[in-house]
């Protein structure tokens, strides 16, 4: 477009316009008639991940490069906190790499050499990612990495493998073709591969790359969600998803074959044996909670344009109070069962899958402060702990207004979303301090 215009148009429209002008990479085209929004080109990155078949030998290979990986990884990680201790500057990842090479001709480590180069790099840059994260307090402080949990190493460059879909294979450095189970088409540019391994099982992520047109925004309507145990997560309609409780299905008998497994002595073949099919009831657990969430994630994102979610802490909330021997903590075993509760709905893998699921299809996600959210009228803005006295009713004691609770939370979780959209200011319990404009107009400039 050449020329400024200034359109009237929907509300949700807006809002997705907005969205596509200000982020998202690679945002090419946005054409407005009439108020609507036909076509929009960006640049989507998405992994496709298969399950994949690998002889004997390629097994053993395969743990050996992984766990060469995490030798790098931990070694890097001691070598960093005895700096640290000495007194001295942060080791960057250039500097780290040349330890590396040291580490490689070392004669106490030659098997370091068996393994392919690009991997073991890229461990490195992973600790150096962890640590620029935790000096930007995003995450905690790096930890040592455990075998047998998250083993995997990644290839980063395309130039280092080569990917036959004809015929359901792949070549790795040092690996050689292995066959993978191809039960969908990888579409775009293969970027970089990751092998994981999960449960006795070995896999495939294909990270592509690939420009992408659609009609945005697929939908044009607007849901505000609360989560909860009950149900998983209400929305501002009035509808409901029941929950899953893929562990609690589970829950007995994976305590009864821990039990066998702690009669077992360590290390033994038989407790190798029991702790494989512990192993193998946690990945059913995880599968499925992750099949259930997709599937959800899928459907909301699909039939609206805004979606607006509670900014849950789910870690300070899920938190354990046992306390110390000088405080100790209360009411510890029905917390303690609270907690489990909140941490097999798995609210921070719903979330980060909407964030994505969500720009995918042309909306947007916003996730709104928690507080009061159960406790604020809907209808007259009245807040009370009175006004929510059991789980899942909430009546007014200002107005009378009557609902269900969560349905409530869902509601003013929407309304503060829109106040945080249309105004941008910090979203707070109560009504906003702006005045509602009388219409929605947007202006564009190309």
């Amino acid at each position: 477009m050449n020329s400024r215009k200034i359109v009237k148009i929907d509300f949700l429209t807006q809002c997705a316009a907005n969205l596509a002008l200000q982020g998202g990479d690679g945002v090419a085209v946005l054409a407005l008639e009439c108020g609507w929004i036909y076509s929009i080109s960006m640049t989507r990155r998405q992994a496709f991940k298969y399950r994949i078949e690998p002889t004997g030998e390629q097994q053993r290979k395969l743990r050996q490069f992984a766990g060469s990986c995490r030798f790098v990884f931990n070694k890097a990680l001691a070598l960093q906190q005895a700096n640290r201790e000495a007194g001295e500057k942060f080791i960057g990842y250039v500097p780290m790499a040349k330890h590396l090479t040291a580490w490689r001709n070392d004669a106490q480590t030659p098997w370091l050499k068996d393994a392919p180069v690009h991997p073991l790099q890229h461990a490195l840059k992973d600790l150096d990612r962890a640590y620029s994260h935790f000096f930007a307090k995003q995450a905690d402080f790096p930890r040592f990495k455990k075998k047998g949990m998250g083993d995997s190493f990644r290839y980063p460059d395309a130039k280092q493998f080569k990917i036959d879909q004809g015929n359901s294979r792949v070549f790795l450095p040092k690996m050689g073709w292995i066959r993978y189970r191809n039960s969908r088409d990888i579409l775009g540019v293969a970027k970089n591969i990751t092998v994981s391994g999960c449960g006795g099982k070995w896999f495939l992520s294909i990270q592509t790359e690939r420009e992408i047109g659609q009609s945005l925004p697929m939908a044009t309507s607007a849901i505000g969600i609360d989560v909860g145990i009950a149900r998983f997560a209400t929305m501002s309609d009035e509808t409901f998803i029941v929950p899953l409780g893929s562990f609690k299905k589970h829950q007995q008998r994976l305590a009864r074959y821990q039990r066998r497994m702690s009669r077992k002595v360590k290390f033994s073949n038989n407790w190798k044996k029991a702790k494989a099919r512990v192993q193998k009831i946690h990945t059913g657990i995880a599968n499925a909670r992750k099949d259930f969430l997709h599937k959800t994630t899928t459907t909301i994102s699909q039939n609206h344009a805004l979606v607006c979610i509670e900014d849950l802490q789910v870690r300070n909330m899920s938190k354990s109070s046992k306390g110390t021997s000088e405080q100790p903590g209360k009411m510890v075993k029905q917390k303690s069962g609270l907690n489990r509760a909140i941490l097999d709905q798995g609210w921070g893998e719903f979330r980060r899958q909407l964030d994505y699921k969500v720009a995918w299809n042309g909306g947007m996600l916003l996730a709104v402060p928690p507080h009061n959210t159960s406790r604020t009228c809907p209808c007259c803005g009245h807040i009370s702990k009175d006004n929510r006295l059991t789980q899942a009713k909430f009546l007014c004691v200002d107005c009378g207004y009557e609902n269900n609770a969560d349905v409530v939370g869902a509601i003013n979780v929407l309304e503060r979303g829109y106040r945080l959209l249309a105004y941008g200011e910090s979203v707070q319990s109560g009504r906003s301090v702006k005045q509602e404009p009388t219409e929605a107009t947007a202006q564009f400039t190309a």
